[in-house]
């Protein structure tokens, strides 16, 4: 102790380099905000923005380039509002975005925070891998992990639009874009300018969920928007041979039958693996419906299948897997199933005054969970990137430091998510034996360095969850500036 009898703390600043041995003082290293002053920096230069499509990516950056000061319309080809499908999981990167959105108010009454993923045996259901959600990720990122209906998180996130009186134009189908110009052109001839063209007009396993023709899928992953980037190419689409069944179960039924109803006795997502099939299940709807997503092998020819033999089909892929997940499988009375469709890595997702982003820039597989995650990402990177620029000759290097960083981020996130569709398939042997002893020391509770789960791997989970949008794109500018100088 010091003479005077005065003891200081020491000056801290959060570290350069790749590290959370500070993460404990950060409330000490940064003035405390509360969630209501939280938000997005407000633009200095106020652009007029037209966006292309209203799904749960475009409605996003809708949102967050409209409270940074821009004026935005969206153009929307369908004529109601609405999502399809069914589960969709919302990770701690998604609801840190999110909550910067002040979003969380609207999604609340609406999500499901499980307390653990268990990865199980594909035979008996044993516990072989294991990931601590609660209270794990929201001390160490932030932000909780949550799972939800995917139609009532695009009516929450609509709802927050409609609060913010974002102009959306229904039944607007965009059939051409001008990069030069700014400008879109609609399939009954009308043209509109802006400074400013924002595409989120890809694909979404939402919208391939109804597909069940050829012909629906190939204009699922469709992209206007993203060809005329390409310069009249398209992207190259990568079909790993997989398909998968989406169903839900009602809970009730679940928990009149002692056989099964365990599995709800604390919310949880619980994911079978087995020889190139799995299966994942959670509660939705604020816990009223089980959900389910089934993948198994499949190149067939879409447009060849009977959604009337779908859940007969379904149970045959699964037969003599776990008692307890076959049971369930038996309680489910209509499904459909689309094929798995991942994207290729774009070399550019800009074209003079046109950018595209969610999937119309990175389709990828949903064994990450990250697909809807890494659209809004995009719209909370592009607003921050936006807010850079003193005038709007710097539009382009503004966008050009956006496509940069989120090229990077998004085509990870598409080999991370390629890589679970080998870990968890493996066909029973050596190689099976060694990925489950792996994931050993963390069903025991015991210490680890890496682990085959990538929810629980600790390099791959503070990347993966731990990632600040707003900060990459900040050091970029700072990187580009310093390079300037």
């Amino acid at each position: 102790m010091p003479s005077n009898g005065v003891s200081r703390a020491p000056a801290l600043s959060m570290p350069t380099y790749p590290s959370n041995c500070l993460e404990f003082a950060r409330p000490f290293l940064t003035p405390e905000t509360s969630e209501s002053d939280c938000g997005v920096d407000k633009a200095k230069v106020s652009l007029n923005v037209l966006l292309v499509g209203a799904g749960l990516g475009g409605l996003a950056t809708a949102i967050a380039l409209t409270q940074s000061g821009h004026k935005v319309t969206i153009y929307e080809q369908t004529p109601v509002l609405g999502e399809v499908g069914a589960g969709i999981q919302v990770p701690s990167n998604s609801t840190r975005a999110l909550f910067k959105l002040k979003l969380k108010p609207y999604l609340k009454p609406y999500v499901t925070e499980p307390e653990s993923i268990s990865f199980r045996r594909w035979q008996s259901g044993k516990v072989i891998g294991s990931t601590k959600l609660v209270p794990d990720f929201t001390e160490n990122f932030g932000t909780p992990y949550y799972v939800i209906h995917r139609a009532d998180f695009h009516s929450a996130m609509c709802q927050k639009v409609q609060d913010m009186g974002i102009e959306i134009k229904l039944g607007a189908r965009v059939e051409n874009y001008n990069p030069v110009a700014g400008s879109i052109t609609l399939a009954d001839g009308t043209t509109y300018y802006g400074d400013l063209v924002v595409a989120v007009d890809g694909w979404s396993h939402a919208q391939s969920y109804l597909r069940i023709t050829l012909t629906f899928i190939a204009t699922g992953i469709k992209s206007v928007a993203r060809k005329m980037v390409l310069g009249g190419k398209d992207m190259a689409f990568r079909r790993p041979g997989f398909a998968a069944y989406r169903a839900t179960v009602d809970v009730e039924r679940m928990r009149n039958d002692p056989e099964v109803s365990w599995i709800l006795e604390r919310p949880a997502l619980n994911i079978w693996i087995g020889n190139l099939r799995h299966v994942m299940t959670y509660t939705i709807g604020a816990g009223k419906a089980f959900n389910m997503v089934l993948s198994h092998p499949d190149t067939t020819d879409p447009s060849t299948w009977d959604p009337v033999k779908a859940v007969d089909d379904m149970k045959a892929e699964f037969e003599g897997w776990d008692p307890v997940l076959t049971r369930i499988i038996g309680m489910v009375e209509k499904t459909l199933k689309w094929p798995l469709i991942s994207g290729s890595v774009l070399d550019r997702w800009v074209s003079d005054r046109l950018v595209i982003l969610g999937d119309a820039a990175h389709a990828m597989l949903p064994y990450m969970s990250q697909g809807a995650a890494m659209a809004v990402e995009d719209g909370l990177a592009l607003c921050r990137s936006l807010s850079k620029i003193t005038s709007n000759e710097q539009l382009a290097k503004s966008l050009s430091i956006f496509e940069k960083v989120r090229m990077q981020r998004a085509g990870q996130m598409q080999e991370a998510s390629m890589l679970n569709s080998h870990l968890w398939h493996f066909p029973d042997g050596p190689l099976q034996e060694a990925r489950d002893a792996a994931m050993v020391p963390e069903v025991e509770g015991r210490p680890f360095s890496h682990s085959p789960n990538q929810w629980s791997d600790p390099a791959t989970q503070m990347w993966c969850y731990g990632y600040d949008t707003e900060k990459a794109i900040d050091e970029a500018w700072e990187a580009e500036l310093t390079n300037d100088a």
